[in-house]
């Protein structure tokens, strides 16, 4: 089954110490969620049960592009990287759909993106 990227963006600071107990059990419950709705969570960085991490605040990131680095993220936007996941799913319809049940898209944003795999490699489930 295809696999998808999935960058999740809050308000910076984005410190995941802050997170309300309310906003932690629904990052719990997501993957039971994203399963109802035909995607399969397979790894990430918010969930107790994994060895995962969260991002340090991306306005302190360092970007590198070519020979030059620079301060700061890539991207200019007001949210920041906090989190990742991967999940997987028929087609980018039902990535997508999964992904809008994530706690994160009500104060700040999920990007999904199409992970690659090689013709000659099928994904596990």
């Amino acid at each position: 089954m295809p696999q998808f990227g999935v960058l999740v963006y809050s308000a910076p600071p984005a410190d995941p110490m802050a997170l309300s107990k309310h906003h932690l059990d629904e990052i719990e419950r997501y993957p039971a969620l994203a399963k109802e709705l035909g995607g399969k969570v397979l790894g990430g960085s918010y969930f107790a049960g994994q060895r995962g991490f969260a991002f340090e605040s991306s306005v302190d990131a360092t970007t590198i592009v070519g020979d030059e680095v620079r301060s700061g993220p890539l991207v200019d936007s007001d949210l920041v990287p906090a989190a990742f996941y991967v999940i997987s799913a028929p087609d980018m319809d039902t990535a997508v759909h999964a992904a809008r049940a994530h706690p994160a898209t009500r104060d700040g944003g999920v990007e999904v993106r199409r992970l690659f795999v090689p013709d000659d490699e099928s994904p596990t489930e």
